[in-house]
């Protein structure tokens, strides 16, 4: 990062690395954020703001900007490309920032990376641009959101929720708070007061909406420097994920398998669940995710009975059948987090989603058997699309007779849901990141 930090420059180096090597945004804006550490609040907040709006209207950005150049911008360069959008952004969206300021600052950082001549073309583009600028900034940005969308992915969103849900689903943007989950059992308010004195001074902590272990922290800055983070009183566990694992409603003496471990937040979770005297294995396709897996528990204090590395699709990978209880917590296209992850509509091809349900009936139809009769099976996906939701959970229970639909245990989920058999949670409702839960009983 070989740049005068600004709000500006940062935007256009994480929107490059997105475009140049299909990076994630937020490790990327973590990382360079963290290394200025001197850079104003203000100017923090506008980098994040920039970053994510562009990226969400890049596609309306990209071809705005191109009809202002005579030969379009079908040739620049990945970094121009961004500093082109980030300006566009600015623009045509932002009410406090005036034209000519994002103009001159677009076309000295691609002068100083690219020369005079692209300096100059930027230069004609940029204000070609800004004799446009549309009077409701606020509207124009909610229309360029929706039209970026591509065409399947819009539809099949239009299936899912509605065309008034769909709608406010992508153009809900209130920025994610960080997400704290406490130890089962202990007192959230003294938590919640601890973290207040710890906390820098305008930190907004509140308990979350949906998980009674969840605590939502916004401006609380890097959280290993809170109070009770180096005592393990809790982890960083978005509050949409905490319920997918309170969902299966494991209980102390239970054995459980999280067939989809990943890292192991939910691991953790449901060994707090089911105490010394239950089991919690842990199975993922990755064995180096396993390996972390084990240390992140152990530093809580808590393990897994075992941990398998297992291809769902070709077999169970030495897992036996006998569980009270099986989390299936799939992999899938991330839809539900486009909030966070804006660059994921950028990538995602409508086979994409058709190779994910394939992949999701296959994982769900190889472990859902390893339940007990009488046991449950909650299946979940970080997506509100049908194709991975409603009709993975229709198939499998069409293919597997002895599974069907139940209502949730008791516990949160079933407070959210009632006697209904699935869930959705949406960022514009429940605050959390998008998500299908499902429960299911081996009869």
């Amino acid at each position: 990062m070989n740049f005068d930090p600004t709000a500006r420059s940062i935007a256009a180096f994480v929107i490059t690395r997105v475009f140049r090597e299909e990076a994630f945004a937020a490790p990327v804006l973590d990382t360079a954020l963290a290394r200025y550490p001197e850079i104003d609040p203000r100017e923090r907040a506008l980098a994040t703001e920039i970053t994510y709006g562009a990226l969400r209207t890049a596609p309306y950005l990209l071809a705005e900007i191109g009809r202002h150049a005579s030969r379009g911008i079908g040739q620049v360069d990945s970094e121009v490309r961004a500093h082109l959008i980030v300006a566009g952004y600015q623009i045509l969206f932002l009410d406090r920032v005036p034209a000519f300021a994002a103009v001159s600052e677009a076309v000295r950082l691609i002068k100083q990376a690219r020369g005079q001549k692209l300096g100059a073309f930027a230069n004609a583009v940029l204000r070609r641009l800004s004799e446009n600028v549309p009077k409701d900034k606020a509207g124009s940005f909610t229309r360029a959101v929706v039209d970026s969308v591509a065409p399947w992915l819009k539809g099949a969103l239009g299936r899912s929720l509605g065309d008034a849900g769909a709608a406010a689903f992508l153009t809900y943007s209130a920025p994610p708070p960080l997400c704290l989950r406490i130890r089962l059992g202990a007192d959230r308010d003294g938590v919640i007061d601890r973290l207040s004195r710890s906390a820098p001074t305008g930190a907004v902590i509140e308990p979350g909406k949906i998980s009674p272990l969840a605590i939502l922290i916004r401006g609380g800055g890097d959280p290993r420097r809170l109070a009770g983070y180096e005592q393990g009183d809790f982890v960083i566990h978005e509050e949409g994920a905490q319920l997918v694992a309170l969902a299966l409603g494991a209980r102390a003496g239970e054995t459980v398998l999280d067939a989809c471990a990943g890292r192991g937040n939910k691991t953790s979770l449901l060994a707090e669940a089911v105490g010394p005297t239950g089991a919690v294995d842990a199975a993922d396709l990755y064995e180096q995710k396993l390996d972390r897996l084990r240390e992140d528990l152990a530093t809580l204090r808590l393990s897994p009975r075992a941990t398998f590395a297992v291809d769902w699709t070709a077999g169970r990978g030495g897992v036996k059948e006998g569980y009270d209880r099986v989390l299936v917590d799939a992999p899938c296209s991330g839809v539900g987090t486009l909030r966070r992850r804006p660059e994921i509509a950028l990538r995602r091809e409508q086979e994409d989603l058709e190779a994910f349900a394939r992949l999701q009936l296959k994982i769900l139809l190889a472990a859902a058997p390893l339940v007990r009769p009488g046991g449950t099976v909650v299946y979940a996906v970080c997506s509100v699309l049908r194709e991975e939701a409603e009709n993975v959970v229709a198939r499998a229970t069409a293919e597997m007779p002895s599974l069907a639909a139940a209502a949730f245990p008791e516990g949160p989920a079933r407070d959210l849901a009632g006697e209904h058999t699935s869930l959705r949670l949406l960022p514009q409702v429940h605050g959390t990141d998008g998500y299908f839960i499902a429960c299911l009983q081996r009869k």
